[in-house]
């Protein structure tokens, strides 16, 4: 058997591992065994590719360079992975997008100066024999435009997940036409480029796409930011697929399409779970203006100490613990998960009512639940459990702020309306943890803290809940 063909059936068996370790991740019992098929697809895609450069005859100098590039980016990825935390998670998966954005536009560069620059005549000549000079044409511009909007987009939603910039959507003027125009003339350039490929094309639609992705995630508003981060997951696996098609790498094109569609399909179904528009929202926010100002007065809030809430969980039958973001960047689960447990001992009904996009991503607070060893069973999505809250004596809401605002459902104003929330209002006892009366990532005021039977226990959620079980 030669290299190629043994290569060929290496990548075959790599596909086939990155399809299961996809299956596998889908559930929490056979998640480590996805992470662990993902890892064998891409040790063997890596060792097949450097038999096949050595086999086409990669000369040292590339081979050492191909080495010193193995072990730094490695070496990279092993100490991020390592250090992050899991609060973290959402920018660093948003910066490596950026990465593979870049990847794809340094890819099509080298495609045109290869091809169309005239550096590798050989190569020129198959295409022209082959028939195929046009297509690489198309594959150049559309892989260098896909990548381009993927990188700044990628940056952009790094800096907001990560606090660097304003989490408010930008609104310039006549924003919706900017986002279309730049589509009308990536679409004229590509033609133009088909026709008569210059440099300069190439530079134009590199500077478009790259002005395009800044402004499509910059316009999108803190709140949809988790659909965002899938979003520019689905764009990175399509600027694979294009490299691949460049590169005539079926692993690339075909792991580029499984990124690709996965993250499509996960963008719809968080669109769906949210009420946003899909459309609207790979779009640039398409069609949603600013909404006014939060100046409405809801009046004053009510203030409790642990030692009170720990009373009232004392007596209470039922609770419900809300999770959100807060808890995760105080890393307060293990105190939660304690806390489940005495109440569960006393025999207090505790579930757990978790929000689509609790956490900036979905399931980021099952897998904090899980690492702390809350039961499966009492972890509930939000739609098995939202009809529960009117039987409910007491709610904590623990780090939690635009997934339990009410104003999603009374408020046709509010930035965030029309998305569904967890209706902790309903219960008897609704204690909010939180460091302030802040507003939340969406930028807006919620309601719920002013509420009668609400009350709000402030300080850092994880010393609040240790409060609270040495009260008990």
């Amino acid at each position: 058997m030669t290299i190629e063909s043994s290569t060929q059936a290496a990548y075959l068996v790599a596909a086939l591992l990155f399809i299961l370790a996809l299956a596998a991740l889908s559930k929490h019992e056979t998640a480590k065994a996805g992470n662990n098929y993902g890892i064998a697809g891409m040790a063997i895609a890596l060792l097949a590719t450097i038999a096949l450069a050595i086999d086409r005859g990669i000369d040292a100098i590339g081979l050492i360079l191909l080495g010193i590039a193995m072990v730094v980016g490695g070496a990279i990825g092993l100490w991020r992975a390592r250090v992050v935390e899991m609060t973290g998670m959402p920018e660093l998966i948003a910066i490596l997008h950026s990465f593979v954005g870049l990847a794809a536009v340094l890819v099509g560069w080298s495609g045109y100066l290869q091809v169309e620059g005239g550096s590798d005549p050989i190569e020129v000549a198959h295409l022209i024999s082959q028939g195929t000079l046009g297509i690489h044409h198309a594959e150049v511009f559309i892989g260098v435009f896909i990548g381009a909007v993927t990188f700044t987009g990628s940056i952009v939603a790094f800096g907001k997940l990560s606090g660097r910039m304003n989490t408010n959507p930008m609104v310039l003027p006549g924003k919706n036409l900017l986002n279309i125009g730049a589509l009308v003339a990536f679409v004229a350039l590509t033609v133009w480029f088909c026709i008569s490929p210059t440099i300069w094309l190439l530079i134009a639609v590199t500077i478009v796409a790259l002005a395009l992705g800044w402004h499509l995630v910059a316009s999108i508003g803190g709140g949809d930011m988790p659909v965002v981060v899938s979003m520019l997951n689905s764009y990175s696996g399509w600027a694979a697929a294009a490299s691949g098609f460049l590169l005539e790498n079926d692993l690339l094109i075909i792991t580029g399409a499984l990124v690709g569609s996965s993250g499509a399909y996960l963008s719809y179904i968080m669109c769906r779970a949210m009420n946003r528009s899909f459309i609207s929202v790979i779009a640039g926010g398409f069609g949603i203006e600013a909404g006014p100002s939060q100046d409405t007065d809801y009046g004053d809030h009510r203030e409790v100490s642990a030692e009170q809430v720990a009373e009232l969980l004392r007596s209470a039958k039922s609770v419900i613990i809300t999770p959100g973001y807060g808890m995760a960047v105080a890393q307060a689960q293990y105190g939660v998960a304690e806390l489940t447990r005495k109440l569960r001992d006393n025999g207090t009904t505790v579930r757990f009512g978790i929000h689509p996009v609790a956490g900036r991503l979905p399931g980021h607070m099952n897998v904090l639940l899980a690492e702390a060893k809350v039961p499966y069973d009492v972890v509930l999505e939000m739609d098995e459990i939202n009809n529960d809250f009117t039987d409910i004596d007491v709610v904590l809401v623990i780090g939690a702020n635009d997934t339990v605002n009410p104003a999603a459902e009374t408020d046709p104003s509010s930035p965030i309306a029309g998305m569904p929330v967890l209706r902790v209002w309903n219960a008897n006892d609704v204690i909010i943890f939180k460091r302030s009366m802040a507003s939340g990532y969406a930028g807006v005021q919620n309601p719920l803290f002013f509420r009668e039977n609400s009350a709000m226990l402030f300080g850092d959620a994880k010393d609040r809940v240790e409060d609270i079980l040495k009260a008990l």
